[in-house]
C-alpha cells in the first residue's frame, strides 16, 4: 500500500551571518600568568571534585577563561598526539598534587625535574593559543 504524500516544508528564513572575531579563543576571565600554575589549579579542582566538592564556574575569587576540565583536556590531547608520554602524565600528576614543581637541586627529584620542564615546554604553547595562560 503506498503512504500518501509527504506535506510541504514550510517557506524558510534565510540564515543570518555570524561574523568571526579577531581572538578566535578570546574568553573572559583572567588568565593565568603561566601554564604551571593552571595545572595545579585544575590538579587542585580535580582532587576537590573526586573528595566530593561541586565545582561551579564563577565562583571562585578570579574569574578564569576556562573551567579546570579544560585544562586536563589540553594534556590528555598533547599525550593522545604523542607529545607527552606516560613518564611526563605521572609526573605532572604527582607534583600537581603537592602543589610544587620538582626541585632541581634534590637528587630524588631530578629526572622529575627534566620531565616536568619538557612537559611544560609542549603544554604552555598550547594553553597560551587557548588564551588560558599568558
Amino acid at each position: 500500500m503506498l503512504s500518501p504524500a509527504a506535506p510541504a516544508l514550510p517557506a524558510t528564513r534565510p540564515s543570518h551571518v555570524v561574523r568571526l572575531q579577531a581572538e578566535p579563543y578570546r574568553a573572559d576571565g583572567e588568565p593565568f600568568a603561566g601554564a604551571e600554575e593552571a595545572w595545579f589549579w585544575a590538579v587542585q579542582a580535580q582532587d576537590a571534585k573526586a573528595a566530593g566538592a561541586r565545582v561551579v564556574a564563577g565562583r571562585g575569587l578570579v574569574e578564569r577563561p576556562c573551567e579546570p576540565q579544560d585544562v586536563l583536556r589540553v594534556v590528555d590531547r598533547l599525550y593522545r598526539t604523542r607529545k607527552l608520554l606516560r613518564d611526563h602524565l605521572h609526573v605532572l600528576v604527582h607534583y600537581g598534587r603537592r602543589q610544587s614543581a620538582p626541585a632541581p637541586d634534590r637528587f630524588r627529584e631530578q629526572r622529575a625535574h627534566s620531565l616536568w620542564q619538557e612537559a611544560f615546554e609542549v603544554i604552555a604553547p598550547a594553553l597560551r593559543d587557548k588564551g588560558i595562560a599568558r
